[in-house]
């Protein structure tokens, strides 16, 4: 299965260049199983602490949380160092439907926002 990665890269910071990478498996994943992705963030070429806050966007705007694997937790502000790795699980209700998974993080003083489009099959 072929990876699709999505990188931001910006600003310098006192240590370094803040890298943000979101690497997922398919923009198309099956409904009612685990679509695993990662996030990674480094400073300098090494694992930076940040948080993160992951929301999924509907086609009117509207947005709505991720859940934290499989508890009720929405992924709000989670803290973490180098590399975050959760899934979703889509819901039969979102096949056909062209969301964005919006991955908000912070490090430092820098804020970065890596987005992914996904349609459910």
């Amino acid at each position: 299965m072929r990876l699709i990665a999505l990188t931001l890269v910006s600003g310098a910071l006192a240590a370094g260049s803040v890298k943000a990478t979101l690497t997922a498996p398919t923009h198309t994943p099956k409904i009612k199983t685990k679509w695993y992705y990662t996030v990674r963030v480094t400073n300098g070429g090494k694992p930076a602490p940040a948080r993160i806050t992951a929301q999924l966007v509907d086609p009117i705007g509207g947005t709505h949380p991720v859940m934290l694997g499989a508890t009720q937790k929405p992924i709000t502000n989670h803290a973490f160092t180098g590399t975050f790795r959760d899934y979703i699980v889509w819901p039969a209700d979102s096949r056909g439907i062209r969301l964005t998974l919006r991955l908000t993080l912070r490090t430092g003083t820098t804020k970065k926002t890596l987005t992914y489009w996904v349609t459910a099959r």
